[in-house]
């Protein structure tokens, strides 16, 4: 039997947030009660169980309050997820978190359900994430958006530079904006939100720089990734204001400020996923976080008896894990080809994006 979690956490051993921002179907069956949901898949091509012969052949994922249907974050990881299963044939479930008090009772449960490898969605699910690895060592654990000073063996950290991302999104924002000012909206103020906001200022700056004249940034944060309906009246305020572009790093929050987009017929920016479907006319762009990359990339690798805990993993521009969606129709196309030239140059190294409030004052004094 495997030791579970305390009920209350004794705190988070020597780590440090760097914190962070999915609706899939899913064939396989569900169960569970009250506010948590749990779904599993495990199937061939033909649709009958499937025998797996690697490292590992049960692995989950515990999301963070946004839950599995937030089309963004959370959707992102099991469809990594279900990309895993399909490939190598491990059993890959999730538990939906309802709220913070629920990550330590997942965890428990996804423990003796005998997953080999738990994903923890977000900075938020850490603390009871590190509780777990300490009292069940045979088990690997990863945290999305999170990064360890000092990792233990079996748990490791997942980061991208959403800057980069964010930096390319702003700068269409800047470049697209007909009344010089623009928007964000955070979810939960954190290290890895930051990212998103500063790299998205930057981009606004440089397009600003480039235009010759000043664009303002309106930024607000909703304190959640859950409540669509704060994410709309936030942005409704930042559109009667005058703001025609708006940038979300939400979660399910910004699904209430794509809504505002649509009905104030203005440009929205989508983020971690292309999220063009949600409002064809209205998404300008996504600024993209493929979190199912990381997933995919480090699910398999333990599938593959490789040791992945102990250590921390950045992804970025350079290796295609944050970007712009693909589609670009409701992108001026010499606008379209000026950021991809400006991609470049971020690849390049040549243009450093910053994450934080002091790297972009710096950044800002030196265009």
């Amino acid at each position: 039997m495997r030791k579970t979690v305390a009920i209350f956490l004794v705190g988070a051993m020597m780590a440090m947030t760097f914190a962070g921002c999915g609706n899939s179907s899913s064939n396989g069956t569900s169960s569970g009660s009250g506010d948590t949901t749990a779904v599993t898949e495990a199937k061939n091509e033909e649709g009958g169980e499937q025998t797996n012969v690697g490292a590992v052949s049960k692995i989950c994922t515990i999301t963070d309050t946004g839950g599995i249907n937030d089309q963004s974050f959370n959707q992102s990881v099991w469809e990594g997820l279900q990309q895993v299963s399909k490939d190598t044939g491990v059993e890959v479930s999730y538990l939906e978190s309802k709220q913070t008090s629920e990550f330590i009772t997942n965890m428990d449960k996804m423990i003796d359900a005998g997953n080999q490898l738990i994903w923890g969605n977000g900075y938020t699910v850490a603390d009871a994430t590190l509780e777990a690895a300490q009292l069940n060592l045979d088990v690997t654990f990863g945290v999305i958006d999170f990064a360890f000073s000092e990792a233990p063996e079996n748990v490791f950290g997942v980061t991208f530079r959403a800057q980069e991302s964010s930096f390319l999104a702003g700068y269409v924002a800047g470049r697209t904006t007909t009344t010089d000012h623009v928007g964000f909206v955070g979810g939960q103020k954190s290290d890895t939100i930051d990212a998103f906001e500063w790299g998205y200022k930057a981009g606004v700056a440089y397009a600003g720089k480039e235009l010759g004249k000043e664009i303002q940034v309106d930024s607000q944060y909703a304190e959640t990734f859950a409540d669509s309906a704060k994410g709309k009246a936030i942005a409704n305020k930042m559109y009667n204001s005058g703001a025609d572009v708006i940038f979300h790093a939400a979660g399910g929050t910004g699904l209430g400020v794509i809504e505002a987009a649509k009905e104030a017929n203005k440009w929205v920016i989508g983020v971690d996923r292309d999220q063009a479907y949600l409002a064809p006319d209205n998404v300008l762009t996504s600024a993209m976080k493929n979190v199912n990359v990381a997933v995919i990339d480090l699910s398999t690798k333990m599938f593959n008896g490789e040791q992945i805990g102990g250590q921390n993993y950045e992804y970025g521009l350079a290796d295609g894990s944050v970007g712009l969606a693909e589609g670009h129709d409701n992108i001026d196309d010499k606008v379209y080809e000026d950021t991809m030239k400006l991609q470049e140059e971020l690849k390049a190294g040549n243009i450093t994006a910053p994450a934080n409030e002091e790297e972009y004052n710096s950044y800002v004094s030196s265009l």
